[in-house]
Protein backbone atom coordinates (compact mmCIF):
# COMPACT_ATOMS: atom_id res chain seq x y z
CA UNK A 1 0.00 0.00 0.00
CA UNK A 2 1.11 3.40 -0.78
CA UNK A 3 1.84 6.25 1.62
CA UNK A 4 -1.29 7.99 2.70
CA UNK A 5 -1.06 11.61 1.89
CA UNK A 6 -1.52 14.45 3.75
CA UNK A 7 -3.86 17.05 1.90
CA UNK A 8 -3.63 20.66 1.12
CA UNK A 9 -7.51 21.69 -0.03
CA UNK A 10 -6.73 25.24 -0.90
CA UNK A 11 -8.72 25.90 2.58
CA UNK A 12 -6.22 25.80 5.43
CA UNK A 13 -7.11 22.68 6.39
CA UNK A 14 -5.28 18.73 6.27
CA UNK A 15 -7.40 16.25 5.01
CA UNK A 16 -6.45 12.75 4.62
CA UNK A 17 -7.41 11.37 0.86
CA UNK A 18 -5.85 8.26 -0.84
CA UNK A 19 -6.81 10.01 -4.33
CA UNK A 20 -5.10 13.49 -4.97
CA UNK A 21 -8.15 15.97 -4.72
CA UNK A 22 -5.99 18.95 -6.27
CA UNK A 23 -2.30 19.61 -7.42
CA UNK A 24 -1.28 20.77 -3.79
CA UNK A 25 -1.33 17.55 -2.02
CA UNK A 26 1.78 16.76 -0.66
CA UNK A 27 2.24 13.36 -0.51
CA UNK A 28 -0.01 10.78 -3.28
CA UNK A 29 -0.87 7.10 -2.64
CA UNK A 30 1.75 4.98 -5.20
CA UNK A 31 -0.65 2.77 -6.36
CA UNK A 32 -3.96 4.98 -7.38
CA UNK A 33 -4.52 6.02 -10.91
CA UNK A 34 -6.94 8.26 -12.38
CA UNK A 35 -10.25 7.36 -13.58
CA UNK A 36 -12.20 8.94 -16.32
CA UNK A 37 -14.14 9.62 -13.16
CA UNK A 38 -11.32 11.10 -11.33
CA UNK A 39 -10.84 13.55 -14.08
CA UNK A 40 -14.50 14.90 -14.19
CA UNK A 41 -14.57 15.15 -11.13
CA UNK A 42 -10.74 17.17 -10.89
CA UNK A 43 -11.98 19.18 -14.13
CA UNK A 44 -15.84 20.13 -11.97
CA UNK A 45 -13.04 21.14 -9.02
CA UNK A 46 -11.09 23.32 -10.92
CA UNK A 47 -14.32 25.03 -12.44
CA UNK A 48 -14.87 25.52 -8.31
CA UNK A 49 -11.63 26.02 -7.63
CA UNK A 50 -11.79 29.23 -9.71
CA UNK A 51 -14.77 30.63 -8.55
CA UNK A 52 -13.82 30.26 -4.89
CA UNK A 53 -10.24 31.85 -6.00
CA UNK A 54 -12.59 35.34 -7.29
CA UNK A 55 -14.50 35.81 -4.26
CA UNK A 56 -11.85 35.37 -1.73
CA UNK A 57 -9.70 37.33 -4.15
CA UNK A 58 -12.84 40.45 -3.85
CA UNK A 59 -13.36 39.53 -0.57
CA UNK A 60 -9.07 40.42 -0.01
CA UNK A 61 -9.05 43.30 -1.95
CA UNK A 62 -12.48 45.11 -0.51
CA UNK A 63 -11.22 44.71 2.97
CA UNK A 64 -7.76 46.70 2.16
CA UNK A 65 -9.04 49.60 1.37
CA UNK A 66 -8.71 51.44 4.53
CA UNK A 67 -5.03 50.44 3.65
CA UNK A 68 -5.12 53.27 1.25
CA UNK A 69 -6.33 55.87 3.63
CA UNK A 70 -2.98 55.14 5.54
CA UNK A 71 -0.46 54.97 2.57
CA UNK A 72 -2.58 58.11 0.64
CA UNK A 73 -1.88 60.39 4.02
CA UNK A 74 1.79 59.14 5.03
CA UNK A 75 2.32 60.19 1.15
CA UNK A 76 0.44 63.28 0.42
CA UNK A 77 1.44 64.84 4.35
CA UNK A 78 5.48 64.53 2.62
CA UNK A 79 3.93 67.24 0.65
CA UNK A 80 1.45 69.28 1.96
CA UNK A 81 3.59 69.70 5.05
CA UNK A 82 5.48 71.85 2.82
CA UNK A 83 2.41 74.18 2.12
CA UNK A 84 0.89 73.95 5.16
CA UNK A 85 4.07 75.27 6.47
CA UNK A 86 3.76 78.22 4.53
CA UNK A 87 0.20 78.95 4.98
CA UNK A 88 -0.14 78.41 8.48
CA UNK A 89 2.75 79.60 9.38
CA UNK A 90 3.99 76.68 11.63
CA UNK A 91 7.10 75.95 13.34
CA UNK A 92 9.46 72.63 12.57
CA UNK A 93 8.08 70.88 16.14
CA UNK A 94 4.35 71.66 15.55
CA UNK A 95 5.29 70.48 11.69
CA UNK A 96 7.20 67.18 13.68
CA UNK A 97 3.78 67.01 15.99
CA UNK A 98 1.37 67.27 13.17
CA UNK A 99 3.13 64.42 10.81
CA UNK A 100 4.15 61.84 13.72
CA UNK A 101 0.79 62.24 15.55
CA UNK A 102 -1.48 60.57 13.38
CA UNK A 103 1.27 57.08 13.86
CA UNK A 104 0.69 57.40 17.53
CA UNK A 105 -2.65 58.64 17.65
CA UNK A 106 -3.57 55.41 15.72
CA UNK A 107 -2.29 53.11 18.81
CA UNK A 108 -5.55 54.22 20.41
CA UNK A 109 -7.95 52.72 17.25
CA UNK A 110 -5.72 49.80 17.12
CA UNK A 111 -6.20 48.92 20.52
CA UNK A 112 -9.79 49.67 20.75
CA UNK A 113 -10.02 47.52 17.29
CA UNK A 114 -9.40 44.53 19.05
CA UNK A 115 -11.67 44.17 20.99
CA UNK A 116 -14.49 46.27 18.77
CA UNK A 117 -13.86 43.43 16.51
CA UNK A 118 -14.61 40.76 18.92
CA UNK A 119 -18.07 42.45 19.41
CA UNK A 120 -19.11 43.47 16.27
CA UNK A 121 -17.27 41.78 14.07
CA UNK A 122 -14.24 42.23 11.91
CA UNK A 123 -16.28 43.44 9.17
CA UNK A 124 -17.86 46.47 10.62
CA UNK A 125 -14.95 47.44 12.75
CA UNK A 126 -13.55 47.99 8.89
CA UNK A 127 -17.10 50.42 8.23
CA UNK A 128 -15.92 52.28 11.38
CA UNK A 129 -12.71 52.95 11.08
CA UNK A 130 -13.61 54.27 7.44
CA UNK A 131 -16.71 56.40 8.99
CA UNK A 132 -13.88 58.17 11.31
CA UNK A 133 -11.76 58.73 9.41
CA UNK A 134 -13.63 60.57 6.64
CA UNK A 135 -14.30 62.76 9.76
CA UNK A 136 -11.00 63.70 10.63
CA UNK A 137 -10.29 64.15 6.52
CA UNK A 138 -13.27 67.05 6.20
CA UNK A 139 -12.10 68.54 9.23
CA UNK A 140 -8.38 68.66 8.11
CA UNK A 141 -9.79 70.39 4.97
CA UNK A 142 -11.41 73.26 6.31
CA UNK A 143 -8.90 73.83 8.67
CA UNK A 144 -8.56 77.32 9.44
CA UNK A 145 -5.63 76.75 12.41
CA UNK A 146 -2.97 74.56 13.64
CA UNK A 147 -4.91 73.25 16.23
CA UNK A 148 -8.66 72.70 14.76
CA UNK A 149 -6.11 71.09 12.14
CA UNK A 150 -4.52 68.31 14.49
CA UNK A 151 -8.19 67.51 15.92
CA UNK A 152 -8.93 66.23 12.71
CA UNK A 153 -5.06 64.78 12.06
CA UNK A 154 -5.64 62.82 15.79
CA UNK A 155 -9.86 61.27 14.51
CA UNK A 156 -8.25 60.10 11.12
CA UNK A 157 -5.39 58.55 13.26
CA UNK A 158 -8.06 56.73 15.19
CA UNK A 159 -9.53 55.49 12.14
CA UNK A 160 -6.44 54.59 10.61
CA UNK A 161 -6.05 52.54 13.80
CA UNK A 162 -8.94 50.49 13.85
CA UNK A 163 -8.31 50.01 9.82
CA UNK A 164 -4.71 48.65 10.07
CA UNK A 165 -5.36 45.98 12.53
CA UNK A 166 -8.51 44.58 11.14
CA UNK A 167 -7.89 44.23 7.61
CA UNK A 168 -4.55 41.85 7.79
CA UNK A 169 -6.81 39.52 10.71
CA UNK A 170 -10.03 39.22 8.57
CA UNK A 171 -8.22 38.52 5.54
CA UNK A 172 -5.69 35.66 7.14
CA UNK A 173 -9.48 34.52 8.83
CA UNK A 174 -11.43 34.21 5.50
CA UNK A 175 -7.81 32.70 3.07
CA UNK A 176 -7.31 29.06 1.96
CA UNK A 177 -3.83 28.20 3.54
CA UNK A 178 -1.85 28.11 -0.09
CA UNK A 179 -2.49 31.88 -0.93
CA UNK A 180 -2.85 33.35 2.65
CA UNK A 181 0.09 34.68 2.56
CA UNK A 182 -0.20 36.86 -0.77
CA UNK A 183 -3.49 37.60 0.71
CA UNK A 184 -2.71 38.94 3.46
CA UNK A 185 -0.05 41.25 1.91
CA UNK A 186 -3.01 42.80 0.16
CA UNK A 187 -3.13 45.46 2.86
CA UNK A 188 0.38 46.51 2.30
CA UNK A 189 -0.37 46.55 -1.45
CA UNK A 190 -3.20 48.92 -0.75
CA UNK A 191 -0.54 51.26 1.52
CA UNK A 192 1.75 51.34 -1.00
CA UNK A 193 0.06 52.18 -3.89
CA UNK A 194 -2.31 54.82 -1.54
CA UNK A 195 1.44 56.12 -1.12
CA UNK A 196 2.31 56.23 -4.57
CA UNK A 197 -1.23 58.35 -5.07
CA UNK A 198 -0.55 60.85 -2.40
CA UNK A 199 2.80 61.59 -3.95
CA UNK A 200 0.69 61.99 -7.50
CA UNK A 201 -1.41 64.32 -5.65
CA UNK A 202 1.40 66.64 -3.89
CA UNK A 203 2.69 66.88 -7.30
CA UNK A 204 -0.64 67.47 -9.15
CA UNK A 205 -1.63 70.37 -7.33
CA UNK A 206 1.38 71.77 -6.22
CA UNK A 207 1.09 74.86 -8.74
CA UNK A 208 -2.47 75.75 -6.91
CA UNK A 209 -2.56 78.71 -4.76
CA UNK A 210 -0.75 77.86 -0.91
CA UNK A 211 -4.10 78.76 1.18
CA UNK A 212 -6.35 75.72 -1.55
CA UNK A 213 -3.27 73.15 -2.76
CA UNK A 214 -3.13 71.55 0.83
CA UNK A 215 -6.54 71.59 1.46
CA UNK A 216 -7.56 69.46 -1.67
CA UNK A 217 -4.73 67.24 -1.59
CA UNK A 218 -6.04 66.39 1.78
CA UNK A 219 -9.79 66.40 0.72
CA UNK A 220 -9.05 63.61 -1.84
CA UNK A 221 -8.17 61.13 0.64
CA UNK A 222 -12.16 60.99 1.44
CA UNK A 223 -12.29 59.29 -1.57
CA UNK A 224 -11.44 55.85 -0.93
CA UNK A 225 -13.27 55.29 2.13
CA UNK A 226 -16.03 56.05 0.14
CA UNK A 227 -15.96 52.55 -1.98
CA UNK A 228 -15.31 50.64 1.76
CA UNK A 229 -19.55 51.54 2.52
CA UNK A 230 -20.26 49.88 -0.52
CA UNK A 231 -17.71 46.88 -0.15
CA UNK A 232 -19.47 46.54 3.22
CA UNK A 233 -22.21 45.09 1.48
CA UNK A 234 -20.53 42.59 -0.31
CA UNK A 235 -17.56 40.77 2.00
CA UNK A 236 -18.86 38.51 3.98
CA UNK A 237 -18.26 38.21 8.32
CA UNK A 238 -15.44 36.10 8.90
CA UNK A 239 -16.46 32.44 9.45
CA UNK A 240 -14.03 32.39 12.55
CA UNK A 241 -15.44 35.35 14.34
CA UNK A 242 -19.03 33.75 13.47
CA UNK A 243 -17.73 30.46 15.54
CA UNK A 244 -16.99 32.64 18.28
CA UNK A 245 -20.12 34.08 18.40
CA UNK A 246 -21.60 30.67 17.95
CA UNK A 247 -23.29 31.50 14.52
CA UNK A 248 -22.11 27.98 13.20
CA UNK A 249 -24.49 27.68 10.19
CA UNK A 250 -24.06 31.25 9.42
CA UNK A 251 -19.64 30.31 9.57
CA UNK A 252 -20.45 27.12 7.32
CA UNK A 253 -22.14 29.35 4.72
CA UNK A 254 -19.42 31.59 4.71
CA UNK A 255 -16.92 28.48 4.63
CA UNK A 256 -19.01 26.93 1.59
CA UNK A 257 -17.88 30.08 -0.24
CA UNK A 258 -14.64 29.97 0.46
CA UNK A 259 -13.79 26.21 0.74
CA UNK A 260 -12.74 24.64 -2.35
CA UNK A 261 -14.21 21.40 -1.13
CA UNK A 262 -17.59 20.84 0.23
CA UNK A 263 -16.86 17.85 1.55
CA UNK A 264 -14.01 19.40 3.92
CA UNK A 265 -16.35 22.08 5.15
CA UNK A 266 -17.26 20.14 8.01
CA UNK A 267 -13.72 19.11 8.82
CA UNK A 268 -12.73 23.07 8.74
CA UNK A 269 -15.48 23.83 10.91
CA UNK A 270 -14.60 21.46 13.58
CA UNK A 271 -11.36 22.67 13.55
CA UNK A 272 -12.07 25.95 14.11
CA UNK A 273 -14.57 25.29 16.99
CA UNK A 274 -12.43 23.60 18.43
CA UNK A 275 -9.46 26.81 17.91
CA UNK A 276 -12.07 28.79 19.29
CA UNK A 277 -12.76 26.83 22.34
CA UNK A 278 -16.64 26.34 21.39
CA UNK A 279 -16.29 22.50 20.54
CA UNK A 280 -16.94 21.79 24.32
CA UNK A 281 -18.41 25.04 25.19
CA UNK A 282 -15.62 26.54 26.76
CA UNK A 283 -15.82 30.45 27.11
CA UNK A 284 -13.21 33.08 26.87
CA UNK A 285 -14.43 35.90 28.53
CA UNK A 286 -12.42 39.62 27.75
CA UNK A 287 -10.92 39.73 31.43
CA UNK A 288 -9.22 36.34 30.88
CA UNK A 289 -7.59 36.97 27.26
CA UNK A 290 -6.04 40.14 28.64
CA UNK A 291 -4.28 38.26 31.44
CA UNK A 292 -3.58 35.41 29.61
CA UNK A 293 -1.74 37.98 27.13
CA UNK A 294 -0.42 40.05 30.13
CA UNK A 295 0.77 36.73 32.12
CA UNK A 296 1.55 34.50 28.71
CA UNK A 297 2.79 30.71 29.22
CA UNK A 298 5.52 29.88 27.63
CA UNK A 299 4.50 29.53 23.93
CA UNK A 300 2.14 32.49 23.67
CA UNK A 301 5.16 34.14 24.91
CA UNK A 302 7.34 33.26 21.96
CA UNK A 303 4.49 34.44 20.33
CA UNK A 304 4.36 37.71 21.39
CA UNK A 305 8.41 38.65 21.07
CA UNK A 306 7.76 37.03 17.12
CA UNK A 307 5.20 39.49 16.82
CA UNK A 308 5.74 42.58 18.82
CA UNK A 309 8.94 42.29 17.43
CA UNK A 310 9.06 42.29 14.00
CA UNK A 311 6.21 44.87 13.93
CA UNK A 312 8.65 47.60 16.08
CA UNK A 313 11.52 46.57 13.57
CA UNK A 314 9.41 47.14 10.75
CA UNK A 315 9.07 50.91 11.64
CA UNK A 316 12.46 51.60 13.73
CA UNK A 317 14.52 50.93 10.43
CA UNK A 318 12.85 54.49 9.70
CA UNK A 319 10.93 53.89 6.62
CA UNK A 320 8.15 56.39 7.59
CA UNK A 321 11.14 58.97 8.06
CA UNK A 322 12.25 57.88 4.70
CA UNK A 323 8.65 58.20 3.04
CA UNK A 324 7.38 61.42 5.03
CA UNK A 325 10.87 63.52 4.85
CA UNK A 326 11.86 62.45 1.55
CA UNK A 327 11.60 65.91 0.40
CA UNK A 328 14.10 66.80 3.04
CA UNK A 329 16.16 64.13 2.22
CA UNK A 330 16.52 65.31 -1.52
CA UNK A 331 16.73 69.12 -0.80
CA UNK A 332 19.69 67.97 1.47
CA UNK A 333 21.34 65.96 -1.33
CA UNK A 334 21.14 68.92 -3.53
CA UNK A 335 18.12 68.58 -5.64
CA UNK A 336 16.22 72.33 -5.65
CA UNK A 337 12.56 73.50 -6.52
CA UNK A 338 9.42 71.99 -5.07
CA UNK A 339 8.27 70.28 -8.02
CA UNK A 340 11.69 68.97 -8.77
CA UNK A 341 11.41 67.47 -5.24
CA UNK A 342 8.07 65.84 -5.13
CA UNK A 343 8.68 64.76 -8.92
CA UNK A 344 11.61 62.68 -7.22
CA UNK A 345 9.39 61.53 -4.46
CA UNK A 346 6.72 59.85 -7.02
CA UNK A 347 9.65 57.73 -8.29
CA UNK A 348 10.19 56.51 -4.59
CA UNK A 349 6.33 55.95 -4.58
CA UNK A 350 6.19 53.93 -7.88
CA UNK A 351 9.45 52.07 -6.50
CA UNK A 352 7.69 50.75 -3.44
CA UNK A 353 4.92 50.02 -5.27
CA UNK A 354 5.98 47.86 -8.25
CA UNK A 355 8.18 45.73 -5.88
CA UNK A 356 5.34 44.73 -3.54
CA UNK A 357 3.79 43.43 -6.42
CA UNK A 358 7.07 41.47 -6.21
CA UNK A 359 6.44 39.99 -2.66
CA UNK A 360 3.22 38.94 -3.63
CA UNK A 361 4.39 36.53 -6.09
CA UNK A 362 7.18 35.10 -3.35
CA UNK A 363 5.65 34.97 -0.06
CA UNK A 364 4.11 31.98 -0.83
CA UNK A 365 6.48 30.35 -2.86
CA UNK A 366 9.90 31.65 -1.47
CA UNK A 367 8.80 31.84 2.12
CA UNK A 368 8.24 34.60 4.87
CA UNK A 369 11.60 33.94 6.36
CA UNK A 370 13.88 34.21 3.09
CA UNK A 371 12.44 37.59 2.18
CA UNK A 372 12.62 38.78 5.68
CA UNK A 373 16.81 38.03 4.87
CA UNK A 374 16.63 39.86 1.44
CA UNK A 375 14.61 42.70 2.72
CA UNK A 376 16.94 43.35 6.21
CA UNK A 377 20.13 42.79 4.60
CA UNK A 378 19.26 44.80 1.40
CA UNK A 379 17.58 48.07 3.63
CA UNK A 380 20.80 47.71 6.23
CA UNK A 381 23.16 48.28 3.12
CA UNK A 382 21.01 51.10 1.28
CA UNK A 383 20.61 52.87 4.83
CA UNK A 384 24.13 52.94 5.20
CA UNK A 385 24.78 54.45 1.36
CA UNK A 386 22.30 56.96 2.29
CA UNK A 387 24.40 57.67 5.18
CA UNK A 388 27.59 57.70 3.48
CA UNK A 389 26.21 59.67 0.34
CA UNK A 390 24.63 61.98 2.55
CA UNK A 391 27.99 62.62 4.82
CA UNK A 392 30.77 62.52 2.71
CA UNK A 393 29.74 63.07 -1.02
CA UNK A 394 27.81 66.62 -0.94
CA UNK A 395 25.11 68.27 -3.25
CA UNK A 396 26.34 67.41 -6.06
CA UNK A 397 25.10 65.17 -9.05
CA UNK A 398 26.82 62.01 -8.48
CA UNK A 399 25.74 62.78 -4.73
CA UNK A 400 21.83 63.36 -6.02
CA UNK A 401 21.71 60.37 -7.74
CA UNK A 402 23.31 57.79 -5.21
CA UNK A 403 20.93 59.61 -2.78
CA UNK A 404 18.17 58.95 -5.15
CA UNK A 405 19.07 55.49 -5.96
CA UNK A 406 19.48 54.57 -1.67
CA UNK A 407 16.20 55.78 -0.94
CA UNK A 408 14.54 53.73 -3.75
CA UNK A 409 16.80 51.00 -2.82
CA UNK A 410 15.93 50.89 0.82
CA UNK A 411 12.15 51.32 0.16
CA UNK A 412 12.34 48.33 -2.70
CA UNK A 413 13.90 46.14 0.12
CA UNK A 414 11.28 46.67 2.31
CA UNK A 415 8.62 46.85 0.47
CA UNK A 416 9.56 43.15 -1.36
CA UNK A 417 9.80 41.70 2.64
CA UNK A 418 9.54 43.27 5.83
CA UNK A 419 6.65 45.48 4.44
CA UNK A 420 3.65 43.03 3.77
CA UNK A 421 5.32 39.83 5.97
CA UNK A 422 5.36 41.89 9.09
CA UNK A 423 1.60 41.94 8.51
CA UNK A 424 1.21 38.23 7.61
CA UNK A 425 3.47 36.93 10.23
CA UNK A 426 1.48 39.21 13.39
CA UNK A 427 -2.30 37.91 11.67
CA UNK A 428 -1.00 33.89 11.32
CA UNK A 429 0.28 33.01 14.56
CA UNK A 430 -1.86 33.89 17.65
CA UNK A 431 -4.66 31.93 18.47
CA UNK A 432 -8.07 32.12 16.99
CA UNK A 433 -9.51 33.29 20.79
CA UNK A 434 -5.95 35.92 21.48
CA UNK A 435 -5.86 36.82 17.60
CA UNK A 436 -7.34 39.99 17.73
CA UNK A 437 -6.33 41.34 20.73
CA UNK A 438 -2.79 39.71 19.64
CA UNK A 439 -2.62 41.48 16.27
CA UNK A 440 -4.07 44.94 17.95
CA UNK A 441 -0.66 44.94 20.05
CA UNK A 442 1.28 44.42 17.70
CA UNK A 443 -0.02 47.21 15.54
CA UNK A 444 0.22 49.52 18.69
CA UNK A 445 3.58 48.23 18.81
CA UNK A 446 4.39 49.30 15.07
CA UNK A 447 2.45 52.67 15.44
CA UNK A 448 4.01 53.94 18.52
CA UNK A 449 7.40 53.01 16.65
CA UNK A 450 6.44 55.27 13.90
CA UNK A 451 5.07 58.27 15.62
CA UNK A 452 8.06 57.87 18.11
CA UNK A 453 10.69 58.22 14.25
CA UNK A 454 8.18 60.45 12.69
CA UNK A 455 8.27 62.79 16.03
CA UNK A 456 11.57 62.99 16.18
CA UNK A 457 13.42 62.81 13.15
CA UNK A 458 13.83 66.53 12.59
CA UNK A 459 15.21 66.86 15.30
CA UNK A 460 17.67 64.02 15.17
CA UNK A 461 19.12 65.60 12.10
CA UNK A 462 18.99 68.84 13.41
CA UNK A 463 21.64 67.16 16.17
CA UNK A 464 23.69 64.76 14.18
CA UNK A 465 22.56 65.70 10.39
CA UNK A 466 20.51 63.34 8.54
CA UNK A 467 23.56 61.30 7.15
CA UNK A 468 24.05 60.47 10.66
CA UNK A 469 20.89 59.58 11.38
CA UNK A 470 20.57 57.03 8.19
CA UNK A 471 23.81 55.50 9.89
CA UNK A 472 21.41 54.45 13.18
CA UNK A 473 19.02 53.35 11.03
CA UNK A 474 21.45 51.35 9.16
CA UNK A 475 22.69 49.82 11.93
CA UNK A 476 19.31 48.88 13.61
CA UNK A 477 18.34 47.29 10.55
CA UNK A 478 21.38 45.38 10.96
CA UNK A 479 20.12 43.96 14.22
CA UNK A 480 16.59 43.11 12.68
CA UNK A 481 18.81 40.51 10.61
CA UNK A 482 19.88 38.72 13.57
CA UNK A 483 15.87 39.07 15.52
CA UNK A 484 14.90 37.47 11.91
CA UNK A 485 17.07 33.93 12.35
CA UNK A 486 16.77 33.75 15.74
CA UNK A 487 13.12 34.71 16.59
CA UNK A 488 10.95 34.08 13.56
CA UNK A 489 9.75 30.69 12.34
CA UNK A 490 8.47 29.91 8.73
CA UNK A 491 5.21 29.93 8.78
CA UNK A 492 4.52 29.05 4.85
CA UNK A 493 2.19 26.16 3.14
CA UNK A 494 0.75 25.53 7.33
CA UNK A 495 -2.85 26.22 8.22
CA UNK A 496 -3.70 29.07 11.33
CA UNK A 497 -4.86 26.32 13.24
CA UNK A 498 -1.28 24.36 12.63
CA UNK A 499 0.87 27.10 13.20
CA UNK A 500 0.66 27.07 17.03
CA UNK A 501 2.76 24.15 16.57
CA UNK A 502 5.86 25.69 15.76
CA UNK A 503 5.87 27.45 18.93
CA UNK A 504 5.08 24.63 21.35
CA UNK A 505 8.67 24.46 21.51
CA UNK A 506 11.88 26.82 21.63
CA UNK A 507 13.50 24.42 19.68
CA UNK A 508 11.00 24.12 16.74
CA UNK A 509 10.23 27.97 16.88
CA UNK A 510 13.73 29.29 16.31
CA UNK A 511 14.73 26.70 13.81
CA UNK A 512 10.93 27.43 11.97
CA UNK A 513 10.23 23.99 10.85
CA UNK A 514 7.25 21.69 11.87
CA UNK A 515 7.75 18.14 10.17
CA UNK A 516 7.11 16.67 13.32
CA UNK A 517 3.75 18.38 14.41
CA UNK A 518 2.69 17.49 10.88
CA UNK A 519 3.06 13.67 11.68
CA UNK A 520 1.66 14.38 15.00
CA UNK A 521 -1.24 16.15 13.23
CA UNK A 522 -1.56 13.08 10.82
CA UNK A 523 -1.55 10.57 13.76
CA UNK A 524 -4.40 12.23 15.15
CA UNK A 525 -6.00 11.97 12.35
CA UNK A 526 -5.60 8.75 11.65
Amino acid sequence: MGLVGVQENGNGEMGLSGVPLGSKNKYRRMDSELTEEDDASQSHHHHASNSTKKYVFACAVFASLNSVLLGYDVGVMSGAIIFIQEDLKITEVQEEVLVGSLSIVSLLGSLAGGRTSDVIGRKWTMGLAAVVFQTGAAIMTFAPSFQILMVGRLLAGVGIGFGVMIAPVYIAEISPTVARGALTSFPEIFINLGILLGYISNYAFSSFPVHTNWRIMLAVGILPSVFIGFALFIIPESPRWLVMKNRVEEARSVLLKTNENESEVEERLAEIQLAAGTGNAEKHEEKAVWRELLKPSPSLRRMLVTGFGIQCFQQITGIDATVYYSPEIFKGAGIEGNSNLLAATVAVGITKTVFILVAIFLIDKLGRKPLLYISTIGMTVCLFSLGFTLTFLGSGNVGIALAVLSVCGNVAFFSVGIGPVCWVLTSEIFPLRLRAQAAALGAVGNRVCSGLVAMSFLSVSDAITVGGTFFIFSVVSALSVAFVYMFVPETKGKSLEQIGLLFQNEHEWQRGEVELGDVEHLVQKE
